[in-house]
């Protein structure tokens, strides 16, 4: 039950990762008034949960072997190559993680004279489009070594 558990949580925060990121995006693509701000924070906060549930779920899939052995993970091509994506979106990240950090405490504070730095926004919709095509790029090499391919 745990097995099956897991891998239902993991392939969640893949919809609500993929979902929210994509999100984000438009929501910072748009003008950035603030409507349009609740959206890309509430959207940022949904990509960090599904992070948070990606990554425990998958690491506890690897090191506790419900699904398969950790060695077949560690001798898989396409497994190093889901987490190569994955290694890419997190540092992609850390840019738009700071900026949205200090937007939301400035937010936070009332100031009504803030507006959001429009360059810094479009910088962020463009990472965030990038990391949606980063998580499919994920999803095909899930299948792929779900499917035997890369080992060997």
């Amino acid at each position: 039950m745990l097995r099956l558990f897991l891998a239902a949580m993991h392939l969640i925060a893949l919809g609500i990762g993929l979902g929210a990121v994509w999100a984000r995006a438009n929501a910072l693509s748009r003008p950035l008034d603030r409507a349009a701000m609740v959206r890309a924070f509430r959207a940022d906060t949904w990509w960090g949960v599904a992070a948070a549930l990606w990554i425990g779920t998958g690491i506890w899939r690897l090191l506790a072997g419900t699904e398969k052995a950790t060695t077949y993970y560690m001798h898989n091509q396409a497994f190093f190559a889901k987490m190569g994506f994955l290694v890419i979106i997190l540092l992609l990240e850390v840019g738009p993680m700071i900026t949205l950090i200090r937007w939301r405490q400035i937010a936070g504070r009332g100031t009504s004279a803030w507006n959001p730095n429009p360059a810094a926004a479009r910088r962020i919709a463009r990472i965030s489009y990038i990391e949606a095509a980063l998580i499919i790029a994920m999803v095909f090499a899930a299948v792929a070594m779900a499917r035997g391919y890369g080992s060997g």
